[in-house]
């Protein structure tokens, strides 16, 4: 009964070092994938910084003024002027439908004869 036990115990051991050792391993992968995945954020994060500061130098209103007038001709370009510009006033907005008559956008419109959907 004795022999039983102790290689039981023997094998419970040799069972449990293993699993240990390949859990001690797939946390060690585990680590060195974070470590990459942390290196390649910090790179496109860097990447993203650059590509910022190139649109905002891009951007610069000076240099876009000097595109514009180099181009305008060619491209038909003119100056924004406040009269060019409309009111709230001025665009015809659709009517408020009214609340007491019940909608029917559930049910499907007929399509008129020689129409196209």
């Amino acid at each position: 009964m004795r022999i039983v036990l102790h290689l039981s115990a023997a094998v419970l051991v040799v069972v449990s070092a293993t699993w240990a050792y390949r859990v001690n391993y797939a946390t060690q992968e585990a680590m060195g994938r974070l470590d990459e995945l942390r290196k390649q954020i910090a790179h496109e994060r860097e990447a993203i910084a650059v590509l910022n500061a190139e649109w905002a130098y891009l951007n610069r209103p000076d240099r876009l003024a000097a595109l514009v007038a180099a181009n305008a001709a060619e491209l038909g370009l003119a100056e924004l002027t406040p009269e060019q510009f409309g009111e709230v006033t001025m665009v015809a907005f659709p009517p408020e439908p009214d609340p007491l008559v019940a909608s029917d956008e559930g049910t499907p419109k007929p399509i008129p004869t020689g129409a196209r959907p």
